[in-house]
């Protein structure tokens, strides 16, 4: 056997690669070209309305020159609005807007369903472990990321 076959991060990546071609699969048969950093932004908006990108991009994860890229395309699908922040006219303020509150209601049992596809051949109690461990793994390594999740104001 490889070496690589055995080795974490090239784990990691694979089922990385995995979930996104899932994702993407489940998303287009459901009629939508979301991406799954879109998915999270919409989730996290509903979560915490009326945050800024830097805020938005901290609570998923992602960095604040790409979220811009995910926020203009959320923009032009209408599921997001911005606005300028009446307190820093420098700032914007995201709110989900109908269409995407719709959207993302329709959505959420696609990306539940979506899930046991991510990690075929184990058993619901693997699967809880994976998460589990998947989790507790993240947790501890979170401040070794180029781009650490932030904890941000509770959900309204």
């Amino acid at each position: 056997m490889t070496i690589i076959y055995t080795m974490p991060g090239h784990l990691i990546r694979r089922l990385q690669q995995i979930s996104v071609s899932v994702f993407a699969e489940q998303m287009k048969a459901a009629g939508s070209d979301l991406t799954s950093p879109q998915f999270a932004a919409l989730a996290m908006l509903r979560d915490h309305p009326e945050i800024d990108q830097a805020t938005l991009a901290g609570l998923i994860a992602y960095d604040r020159p790409t979220i811009g890229g995910v926020v203009d395309r959320l923009v032009a699908k209408g599921f997001v609005a911005r606005t300028t922040n009446p307190e820093d006219r420098r700032a914007k303020v995201l709110t989900l807007t109908p269409e995407g509150d719709a959207a993302l209601t329709r959505l959420i049992p696609v990306v539940e369903a979506c899930q046991d596809a991510i990690l075929p051949g184990l058993t619901d109690s693997e699967k809880a472990e994976f998460i589990r461990l998947a989790g507790k793994i993240a947790e501890a390594g979170n401040t070794l990321s180029r781009v650490p999740l932030q904890t941000g104001p509770k959900p309204d």
